[in-house]
């Protein structure tokens, strides 16, 4: 018959360990959450201070007060109603999303890796 007792000692601090490992990762977690909310609250705030395109605008007023853009993509999507056309043209600063002809969406054209200052683009 084989004793268990010595490794009792063991389980307990395993258990132990486990248990004041938990707390931890889950406040590192928060930390990691709340960090990254608090990015993407300050990007939102500074993007809306800025002067993009915004939504309802044609493409003609688009171009009109902001220029030709650099690239012009191919459009996608409009096989079906539920799926409409969409369109994007990259500024230096931004892109800007339309569906058929009118913008729906403009976000900042950001570096990779550059989401915490929008400001800071070029």
């Amino acid at each position: 018959m084989v004793k268990f007792t010595s490794s009792l000692p063991i389980v307990i601090m395993l258990a132990a360990a486990a248990g004041l490992a938990a707390p931890q990762l889950a406040n590192a977690a928060q930390a990691r959450t709340e960090h990254g909310d608090s990015l993407l609250i300050h990007r939102v705030q500074q993007e809306k201070g800025m002067n993009l395109p915004q939504r309802g605008l044609s493409m003609t007023q688009v171009e009109k007060t902001w220029g030709a853009p650099q690239r012009k993509l191919s459009p996608r999507g409009g096989d079906t109603k539920k799926h409409p056309q969409i369109n994007r043209w990259e500024y230096p600063e931004f892109i800007v999303y339309f569906e058929h002809s009118h913008v729906i969406h403009a976000v900042l054209n950001t570096p990779a890796g550059n989401n915490t200052d929008p400001a800071a683009v070029n």
